[in-house]
């Protein structure tokens, strides 16, 4: 029972890594285009947060823009910006764990009618 365990937990993670290394399909033109003329503090932030989302690093790309959000007084266009694509992300990553537990989950499944009874 112990190998399905484990064999459950690396799937998971396994569909996670697979999932997240997928084309962003998060549209950071508007945030891009809202920090243009920001201070170069918060430009570099969000410049840093778009490369981790167009790599696929959802979580990162959500950590840099919340810590932007908290500690740089935005703009009404660059909170909603911030909002908006906080909001795909949070989407992604929400997307991505349930297909990582359906296909875990369908793993499980093979393996136990893999298994002799």
């Amino acid at each position: 029972m112990k190998i399905v365990h484990i064999l459950f937990a690396g799937l998971a993670a396994l569909a996670l890594v697979v999932t997240g290394c997928k084309k962003s399909g998060v549209d950071t033109s508007r945030l891009e285009s809202s920090f243009k003329s920001a201070e170069a503090a918060a430009q570099t932030s969000v410049e840093e947060a778009v490369t981790a989302i167009k790599a696929g690093d959802y979580a990162g790309g959500l950590a840099k823009l919340k810590s932007v959000a908290d500690r740089v007084k935005l703009t009404p266009e660059q909170e909603q910006a911030i909002k908006d694509v906080i909001g795909q992300l949070q989407q992604k990553l929400g997307d991505a764990a349930k297909k990582a537990g359906q296909e875990a989950g369908k793993a499980v499944e093979d393996l136990q009618k893999s298994l002799p009874r």
